[in-house]
């Protein structure tokens, strides 16, 4: 791995600074400035947050038990970052006075810019910015928030009070994990981070681009590499400004860590959104294509496929072939999922000799049913038992030429035992090819499967196809990983982070 740069330096100081300045903060808790400051003083309170905190706001004298300051002027000594969160006309005046505080880093919350066709304003904070040496998130975006540190300038609350007087949780917080999330659109961003904590899936860091107008993918992604708690990038884009420097960090990032991306705008309509959203100029759909296969970028379709294959990225290795073995308790989700494999270039080949005659002995001995199939799919039928799954999976993880297992054991199964969900991720702690499991419904029992599954390592999905595309990105990113010779030394490194 390359030797951090001084941008990742620079861009440290957004996800860990010594000093923060919220300018825009407000005693208004229904007001963005209110909801980020409290979030900062919160983590200070609980000691998670380690650096000064100054709220800006020439109204106020004191916001949350911390004294208030008039402007950024009045402050004694050097901001390291500056949050933003005033109206458009005045981030200009704003961003002045941070330069005179020698600030490192500053982020726009703050919206009307190039979005709505403001750019004079734009190229004129641009241009203080540059002047002084600052570099900017934003404008119009969500900035960050990392689990680690305490910085959290998610200007949506966490908890919200309805109506009946009841408190409920409106944008909860993930907990901390190896998956960061690099998104151009805020909200698409919140949405993730949403079904994240709600799936519980861990995060290390979040980052929302907005306007772009100086830090853009590359620098982030050149950061994430650098960064001890990150394991799989997650990428939404509606644009690539940088295309060369993206394709050139990118490839150096992908042969340490997968970058699953989503970018939007591939039609007419889409192109014309992102436009007005961002000001984003979208690009031809197929040129994407190109650059995120070129860098070894998994790209994917749809926000759920985004997730289910950031986790599986997350916590098994990617595979070393194309070729995949099914073992199931019932043929027609294993028929679904092989369909969706074909589909995705993911091969379902029929057993070799030597492992067919394997399951030929099991059925001799009466460890598995005399009537069981044993071709690809294994089905092992109604009668499972978490023995047979384990026996069966086994077989297929010893045979050379497989280089992944998807397990679908269903709930539903009369002689099926929880136990074989631990008896699955034993198996999956000692192998270096990966498994997936998939439990068909939405019931207490299915999730409380998934769930096992998941705290375990071992991703577990609602339906074969989300199962079939997970395993998909894990053989995908491993062909790249093989095709350029970078395969060894990521699984070294899987088994240093993962395995231990």
């Amino acid at each position: 791995m390359k030797k951090a740069s001084s941008t990742v330096e620079q861009i440290h100081t957004f996800f860990d600074p010594k000093s923060v300045a919220v300018v825009g903060a407000s005693k208004k808790i229904t007001k963005a400035g209110h909801v980020i400051f409290k979030n900062f003083a919160d983590n200070k309170r609980r000691g998670i947050f380690k650096g000064e905190l100054y709220p800006i706001n020439p109204h106020e004298d004191y916001i949350l038990a911390f004294k208030c300051y008039s402007s950024l002027k009045n402050v004694i000594g050097d901001i390291e970052l500056v949050v933003i969160v005033v109206p458009a006309e005045n981030v200009a005046q704003t961003m002045q006075e941070a330069a005179q505080k020698n600030a490192r880093a500053a982020v726009i919350v703050s919206g009307g810019f190039g979005e709505i066709g403001n750019h004079k304003l734009e190229d004129q904070v641009k241009s203080i910015a540059e002047k002084a040496g600052i570099r900017v998130l934003g404008p119009n975006c969500l900035g960050v928030y990392d689990s680690s540190t305490g910085v959290d300038m998610l200007f949506l609350p966490e908890t919200r009070v309805l109506t009946t007087g009841e408190e409920v949780v409106a944008t909860p917080r993930p907990r901390s994990g190896p998956i960061a999330v690099v998104t151009q659109s805020g909200a698409f961003g919140v949405a993730v981070l949403d079904y994240m904590a709600g799936e519980q899936i861990g995060l290390s860091k979040f980052v929302s681009f907005g306007n772009k107008i100086d830090v853009e993918e590359p620098e982030i992604l050149e950061y994430l590499l650098h960064d001890p708690q990150t394991r799989v990038i997650l990428l939404y884009v509606e644009s690539i400004k940088s295309g060369r420097k993206f394709m050139e960090v990118a490839r150096e990032v992908t042969r340490y860590k997968p970058i699953v991306a989503m970018k939007s705008g591939k039609t007419e309509a889409g192109a014309r959104a992102a436009l007005s959203h961002t000001g984003a100029i979208a690009g031809s759909d197929r040129i994407y294509d190109s650059v995120f296969s070129q860098s070894g970028v998994i790209r994917v379709r749809d926000t759920e496929e985004l997730l289910d294959a950031s986790e599986a990225l997350a916590f098994q290795p990617p595979a070393a072939g194309n070729n995949v073995a099914i073992v199931t308790a019932a043929g027609g989700p294993a028929i679904m999922a092989a369909d969706e494999c074909e589909s995705r270039g993911v091969t379902i080949k029929r057993f070799s000799n030597e492992t067919f005659q394997k399951f030929e002995g099991l059925k001799k001995e009466g460890k598995i049913p005399s009537f069981a199939t044993n071709y690809n799919p294994l089905d092992l039928t109604g009668s499972v038992t978490s023995e047979m799954f384990e026996l069966g999976t086994k077989i297929l993880l010893d045979d050379p030429e497989i280089h992944g297992v998807i397990v679908f054991g269903l709930h539903h199964s009369p002689a099926l035992q929880e136990d074989y969900v631990d008896r699955i991720a034993n198996l999956s702690k000692t192998s270096l090819k990966p498994i997936l499991a998939c439990d068909i419904g939405e019931t207490e029992m299915a999730t409380y499967i998934r769930g096992r599954f998941d705290k375990m390592g071992v991703p577990a999905y609602s339906s074969p196809e989300d199962a079939a595309r997970a395993m998909a990105a894990l053989v995908h990113y491993g062909v790249y990983l093989k095709n350029n010779g970078f395969y060894d030394d990521y699984i070294e490194q899987f088994k240093r982070q993962v395995r231990t």
